[in-house]
């Protein structure tokens, strides 16, 4: 596969319209054009013309007659939205330190940011297709109501629009909500969907996969994404680290040297109960290095998907 696009620019790249649209349209261009999913589609109703509207969807034989622009808006039969999930919590502004030292803290996401990323390049994806699409961030100060924290299933590029403003104002939190503060959302979802979950998926409990449990019914499928780092991955530290919970903030000091080992075999006996107790609910887990190139390991992760899915 060819490098779409050098990860360093990506990264000192603020606008994220800009780097959605480059992820997404590198992806759409190695496949071939895809079909609106859905059973069948029937025309709905006219609305007036809107900034950000396709021209094809333009009836511009009413526009002859009415001197008026009018989109004709369709609705699908057994219609499936996609929602994208965002753990906001304080773990999730945790970033690469040893990119961060090698890069001068210039040209790396934290987990946040990363996530913010990835959901405007599957959102951009989304709209291209014709899907409908909602956002929610998962913290303990969200609302069911707030526009910033809850935006509801639409479709076409106003909305995808609007999914990142929403995601602009995303705020961090401090914890990963409870479930009865998460219950309204959790039955707004309650409908034919696949449901994107990004998340570093770190929990004191059981409150992340029970929450995914409580998403996975006969009518949805739920996709968790786990956002990894290097660091995370090889505890490639000398000397005596001072390690911080993001969440408690509790810090710890150790000799990294005599801690690596222990380290390691803790962090994969973690992942692998993670793994069981998700597959237990039918959940697959996706896993994205932070300090890899977000175009590169979507791609990737959206060929696999298509190939298992067909």
């Amino acid at each position: 596969m060819q490098q779409l696009i050098d990860p360093k620019t990506l990264a000192r790249i603020k606008d994220m319209p800009l780097i959605a649209k480059t992820v997404a349209e590198g992806f759409l261009h190695g496949l071939q054009p895809s079909i609106q999913r859905g059973v069948g589609i029937e025309f709905s109703q006219y609305r007036g013309y809107e900034v950000g509207d396709e021209l094809s969807q333009v009836d511009w034989k009413l526009f002859a007659r009415s001197d008026r622009y009018f989109v004709r808006e369709a609705e699908r039969e057994s219609e499936i939205d996609i929602w994208f999930l965002l753990d906001a919590s304080q773990s999730m502004l945790q970033s690469s330190q040893q990119n961060n030292l090698q890069e001068k803290k210039t040209s790396h996401w934290n987990k946040l940011e990363y996530g913010k990323h990835l959901i405007a390049s599957l959102g951009y994806l989304a709209q291209k297709q014709g899907d409908s699409f909602g956002y929610l961030s998962l913290t303990d100060n969200c609302s069911a109501d707030s526009p910033e924290t809850f935006l509801p299933s639409g479709n076409g590029e106003r909305h995808w629009q609007k999914l990142l403003l929403s995601l602009a104002h995303t705020k961090k939190g401090n914890f990963f909500p409870n479930l009865k503060l998460l219950q309204r959302q959790i039955e707004r979802l309650q409908k034919p969907a696949i449901i994107f979950v990004i998340s570093d998926l770190n929990q004191k409990h059981h409150e992340i996969t029970d929450f995914l449990g409580k998403l996975n019914t006969s009518l949805s499928e739920v996709v968790a994404i786990q956002l990894t780092s290097n660091d995370e991955l090889d505890f490639n530290y000398q000397g005596a680290i001072r390690f911080k919970d993001l969440e408690t903030q509790q810090e710890i000091l150790v000799s990294a040297s005599s801690v690596k080992q222990t380290y390691l075999k803790n962090y994969q006996d973690y992942q692998n109960r993670l793994d069981s107790q998700l597959l237990e609910k039918q959940i697959h887990t996706s896993r994205f290095n932070i300090d890899l190139p977000l175009d590169q390991i979507l791609f990737e992760y959206l060929r696999q998907r298509n190939r298992v899915i067909k």
